[in-house]
């Protein structure tokens, strides 16, 4: 590994390798300011115990390097173990025969390809946080990791997670300031066309330091809940910086986890922005006869202002970038210019202004097929393409809907995007007060299993949220008393849906009192009570579920993350048909 930094001076170089040294600390108070990089105390003597290896290093008011090699050895180093070598400004560390004195435990290690993409992946994640020094890596004479100098922070990620991925990016940006406890956030964020089976795609850096943190972790997938799949990961960039006093670097041995001072603060600020990321953009994939993608749009190039997305909302986030890109360039290549502090940071990102968000949309009344909800006035975030009016809406096979907008053809999946109109409608209503209930002129008893008959207790607030009143008769006998009102109207039977409930509720990892289990419970109602495939609709009730599309926030996927949406292109019926 070969910097051009500022150099150790041949008196520290024996230094460097003892035990628990650090030359990032002068005195206590200096724990709660750490702003730098660079290993940690032990690190680099307990590679030494274990390898054959060398510094070479040169300060920049000396006329010569000064080398030091080991074998094994970290403490009384013999006399001229410090000798004058050649060499540029700056700290060459080579490391060879690694274990060579411990063969046990080079027995642990993976095979080579494993511990070479793992060496990779971290050089990866230290180029992405550092766009302004250029990274050179090879691997048995083959080259795997080349990027240039003074890059911008979007070019330096497109070339670190792939090209291709271009117009499949978000920008993100916010700002929050609360004293020493603000925060300053850019980054991109994939469509669900690109997410992963793993987080393997999301890179979180705090002040230019790579971490994994469960807060962010959360926040991410919040922000994109319901309109992912089960068990797909977002992919994202995300760099957030912030005051050293409000996180703690010190709590894991390789800095890869960090304890924030308001771990609320940091979840807000991450869920909120990447949402509205995510709502300001047309999410509705495109059909393409030659591959599978999502709809054209562009990040943000440098020197634009807006967002081109399909039908987005414009969001003027160059300005923050600009303020990111100056706070990556924390040293150039040749100096040892100090990193730029927080409160330049915070200076630069007050002097840009603050990340605007996207006008609200006012839905139009309601209609026969949509559920009024005390929310319903409320104003919703929309980008949508404007659908045409229902008398050019064709039905095919009573399950999809045909019409077109300002793009192209767009086909609906009618059964989706009701049941995605239906869960927000019972969200907003319950977020506010409990469900509607019906009592019935006799109860309806159900046979359930022991198990099943044995959650009910724990169901009891969950039930009365929603509108069930329920009661167990025997030890294998539940009777029903009071039923939602919504479902009736959609004609749903209790002795169906109350079973199916059971089932959820006896699953492992389901948790009555918790946000998911009531999000999951009003998926299930809105799936049982959403149009059906095969079911035969009005030309009002076309127009009007075309209408709820435009005004329900996510309506491109329903809440399992499926899509309710694909849209066919002009472009792409041109090319069809041969016409380019």
């Amino acid at each position: 590994m070969t910097d051009n930094g500022g150099g150790i001076s041949p008196e520290d170089l024996p230094l460097a390798l003892s035990p628990h040294a650090t030359s990032k600390i002068s005195q206590t108070s200096d724990l709660d300011h750490i702003a730098t990089l660079g290993f940690r105390g032990e690190a680099l003597a307990s590679i030494a115990s274990v390898s054959r290896l060398s510094i070479r290093s040169r300060i920049p008011d000396s006329n010569a390097a000064f080398l030091l090699e080991t074998e094994g050895v970290v403490d009384n180093l013999p006399p001229g173990a410090v000798r004058p070598a050649s060499g540029p400004v700056g700290t060459s560390v080579t490391v060879r025969n690694l274990f060579f004195n411990t063969p046990a435990r080079r027995k642990f290690l993976r095979t080579p390809a494993t511990e070479q993409s793992r060496c990779v992946d971290a050089l990866t994640e230290l180029a992405m946080a550092h766009p302004a020094v250029a990274f050179l890596a090879k691997a048995d004479g083959r080259l795997v990791l080349d990027v240039p100098p003074g890059q911008d922070p979007v070019d330096r990620a497109l070339d670190l997670l792939g090209r291709e991925l271009k117009d499949q990016l978000l920008l993100v940006s916010a700002d929050e300031q609360s004293d020493a406890r603000g925060i300053a956030l850019w980054g991109l964020v994939g469509l669900p066309a690109v997410a992963r089976a793993t987080r393997a795609a999301q890179h979180v850096f705090i002040n230019g330091r790579a971490v994994r943190d469960r807060t962010i972790q959360h926040a991410l997938a919040e922000a994109y809940r319901g309109i992912l799949e089960p068990g797909r990961q977002a992919t994202a960039l995300l760099m957030l910086d912030m005051s050293p006093e409000a996180v703690d670097v010190n709590v894991h041995p390789q800095k890869a986890e960090v304890r924030f001072r308001d771990s609320g603060l940091v979840h807000s600020v991450v869920y909120h922005a990447v949402k509205r990321a995510l709502v300001a953009a047309d999410l509705t994939p495109t059909i393409s006869m030659l591959r599978p993608h999502v709809g054209a749009r562009e990040i943000l190039p440098a020197g634009s202002s807006h967002l081109p997305a399909n039908g987005a909302t414009p969001l003027d986030a160059d300005a923050h970038r600009r303020a990111f890109v100056d706070y990556f360039r924390r040293a150039s290549p040749g100096t040892t210019q100090s990193p730029i502090s927080y409160s330049e940071v915070r200076q630069a990102i007050d002097a840009a202004g603050p990340a605007p968000t996207p006008p609200p949309f006012a839905p139009a009344s309601q209609s026969s097929i949509s559920t009024h909800t005390p929310h319903d006035d409320t104003p919703h975030t929309t980008s949508l393409p404007t659908a045409v009016p229902a008398s050019a809406v064709l039905q095919v096979h009573n399950s999809f809907l045909v019409t077109q907008d300002e793009q192209g053809v767009v086909i609906v999946d009618q059964h989706a995007l009701h049941e995605r109109v239906m869960f927000e409608a019972l969200l907003a209503r319950v977020l506010e007060t409990d469900l509607e209930s019906q009592r019935l002129l006799a109860p309806v008893i159900l046979d359930v299993l022991p198990a099943q008959a044995s959650r009910l207790d724990d169901l009891g607030p969950l039930l009365r949220r929603i509108g069930i009143e329920a009661s167990q008769t025997g030890p294998r006998q539940i009777a029903i008393h009071a039923f939602p009102t919504f479902l009736f109207d959609r004609n749903v039977d209790p002795a169906e849906f109350f079973p199916d409930l059971l089932d959820k509720a006896t699953a492992a990892g389901f948790a009555p009192e918790s946000e998911d289990a009531l999000r999951d419970v009003l998926d299930m109602m809105a799936c049982k009570a959403a149009v059906k495939a095969g079911d035969r609709m009005s030309p009002s009730e076309l127009g009007e579920l075309l209408r709820l599309r435009e005004a329900v926030e996510r309506s491109s996927n329903c809440p399992h993350g499926r899509p309710t949406t694909v849209r066919l292109t002009i472009r792409e019926l041109e090319r069809l048909f041969g016409r380019s």
